[in-house]
């Protein structure tokens, strides 16, 4: 794939520095990339870049190359690709300015280069920490997002295992990437980590699978920070009346409710992350009570009294 977006990149810029129409015969031995050797692989590979590129929105055209029309080359006008001036203000060019700085990859705000070309920023917000970073494996997550979008089988490295699954869609939430797909078994959708994953392999062959229609990957990703984790057991809250309300909206459709006469409701959490769920149930104070499991309970003591 890198070789690919490198040569297709490489075709781009040869035909805005020209400036005039080419032959695909100069382009074949001009632009890195190309068979030289073989005429028909060379041909095919050509015809798939121009209409790649041409599906991006960018308008090569087939231009003869002298007044006799005898023969002919590809052009990319500047006039037809270069982008107009959207003329923006200074607040819409702040706006623009801040959104670059709320998102980034490894710490690194992204998309620098592109707010330049529109203006640049207005003022200065250099060394200001703003919005979440989206993780520091661009290129784990853009095998994961080729993966998913041309709908291969991916293969990869997770919890000291080999994987192959069916891969439905990446979801951002809580500072991690969640990959959602199906093993060998087609209806049964698993949740991984993409941080944990290591060595991804996307298959050869796209369109190897159908997602399910009625599949919302969002919807099958964590919602609660003790939902990442290795463990898997069940607690046991009781809330009272007073806070039976916040508790019952935060734990959402994923706890199982049972409203009590008195107002209080008996909550069963699914826990796969104990540390912080405890974190998260202290804010309740002496007004939520973890009856089971026994050991999970003694560790909230714990944690109270040394708090």
């Amino acid at each position: 794939m890198q070789r690919v977006i490198e040569r297709i990149l490489n075709l781009l810029a040869y035909l805005l520095t020209v400036d005039r129409p080419v032959t695909a015969d100069e382009i074949r031995h001009t632009v890195a990339g190309y068979d030289r050797d073989n005429d028909s692989a060379f041909h095919r590979t050509f015809e798939r870049d121009k209409d790649l590129l041409r599906r991006l929105g960018i308008p090569i055209e087939r231009e003869a190359t002298d007044v006799f029309e005898v023969e002919f080359g590809y052009v990319v006008h500047d006039d037809r690709y270069a982008l107009q001036d959207p003329d923006l203000t200074d607040e819409e060019r702040a706006a623009l300015s801040l959104a670059v700085q709320a998102v980034g990859f490894g710490g690194r705000p992204s998309g620098q280069e592109a707010l330049m070309k529109l203006g640049g920023a207005v003022g200065s917000l250099e060394g200001t920490q703003l919005g979440a970073d989206l993780g520091e494996r661009a290129d784990t997550v853009a095998e994961a997002f080729r993966a998913v979008s041309e709908r291969r089988l991916l293969t990869f490295a997770y919890r000291e295992r080999t994987r192959r699954i069916r891969p439905y869609g990446l979801v951002h939430r809580r500072g991690h990437w969640y990959l959602v797909g199906s093993g060998a078994n087609a209806d049964e959708t698993k949740v991984y980590r993409l941080d944990r994953a290591s060595n991804l392999v996307p298959g050869d062959r796209p369109g190897a699978f159908e997602p399910p229609d009625d599949l919302n990957p969002a919807d099958e990703v964590l919602h609660h920070p003790w939902d990442a984790g290795d463990g898997t057991e069940i607690a046991t809250v009781v809330f009272d009346e007073e806070v039976a309300w916040i508790a019952e909206r935060e734990l959402g459709s994923r706890a199982t409710i049972d409203r009590r006469d008195d107002g209080s409701i008996e909550a069963e959490i699914d826990v796969a992350a104990p540390a912080a769920f405890l974190g998260w149930l202290v804010g309740f104070e002496d007004r939520a009570e973890l009856t089971a499991p026994l050991e999970l309970r003694r560790r909230f003591v714990s944690y109270v009294e040394a708090g």
